[in-house]
């Protein structure tokens, strides 16, 4: 063999290994590579000389990567992939996955935290019921519940001004409700209407309102139980065309090579690309679907 033959191949594995090596070493590794990060920094003499700024750089890689998001993994794996297949293509198909990535992430986050304010505002009629049940009226009682339990959220300024100068808390309560996840506010503000109206027992009423929000939460969580086998099938068939390519690999078969520099390969990567993406978002919609009923 050549050394014109040999040294291409020899060039695209040691940019993958030092990729690889890099990635390894921002992302933190392992106590070994932090050890090492320490030693280095702290040798050199007792003025700290020596390779300086090794666990600033390190501080500074997990702060960035905290600010991207995960999405940018997708154009570090596609550069990967264009460096085994010879080819700029993964890494363009990457850097187009990002925004759809980032799309998906801020979607999670979004709910989790919707669920986390549905689990404040049920923890915030339990302390109001037994701040009440204490013998103090509900404007105090409000104050004291809404200063341990952050329920309110954004709208806790509104409707503790309410609360400690005569306003309209049941309408403060209201328009607090319209945050996402935090709907049972609107329970609350009824029962606040109807305690301080009619004249109504608020602790009665704070009671059965919070089982109500809690059988609804625990009555979420089981339905996410029950679709999480179908989402976890849905990713393992969404993975099988990645665990064929990897068998083709290691049979010898080239298969990046047939995709990504042919004619025919390079219409079945496009057919299957949106094949694979159109049965992921129908997945994911019947799941959706089926959370939402």
């Amino acid at each position: 063999m050549s050394e014109t033959a040999v040294t291409p191949g020899l060039t695209g594995w040691a940019a993958l290994a030092c990729t690889g090596v890099a990635l390894w070493l921002l992302g933190g590794g392992s106590s070994g590579s932090r050890r090492a990060r320490a030693l280095l920094a702290g040798t050199g003499g007792p003025a700290g000389a020596g390779p300086p700024g090794w666990g600033r750089l390190a501080r500074e890689a997990r702060r960035l990567r905290g600010r991207l998001g995960a999405e940018w993994w997708a154009p570090v794996a596609g550069l990967v992939l264009a460096v085994l297949g010879a080819s700029v293509l993964p890494f363009l198909a990457g850097a187009a996955g990002v925004p759809v990535l980032r799309r998906v992430r801020l979607a999670r986050a979004a709910r989790r935290a919707e669920e986390r304010r549905g689990d404040a505002v049920l923890a915030l009629c339990g302390a109001l019921a037994g701040e009440v049940r204490a013998g103090r009226q509900p404007g105090e009682a409000l104050l004291r519940a809404a200063r341990d339990v952050d329920g309110l959220a954004d709208a806790q300024p509104a409707v503790l001004a309410a609360a400690r100068f005569g306003g309209d808390v049941s309408g403060a309560l209201t328009a607090a409700a319209r945050q996402p996840g935090a709907e049972g506010l609107l329970g609350l503000a009824a029962c606040w209407r109807v305690a301080v109206d009619r004249g109504a027992g608020l602790a009665a009423g704070l009671d059965r309102l919070e089982g109500a929000l809690r059988a609804e939460r625990d009555q979420r969580a089981d339905l996410r139980a029950q679709l999480a086998g179908a989402r976890s099938t849905a990713l393992m068939l969404a993975a099988l065309p990645a665990l064929g390519l990897l068998l083709g690999t290691a049979l010898g078969a080239d298969p990046f090579h047939v995709l990504l520099h042919t004619g025919p390969g390079l219409g079945c990567l496009l057919v299957g690309g949106a094949l694979e993406g159109a049965g992921v978002w129908w997945a994911a919609r019947i799941v959706r679907g089926a959370e939402a009923g």
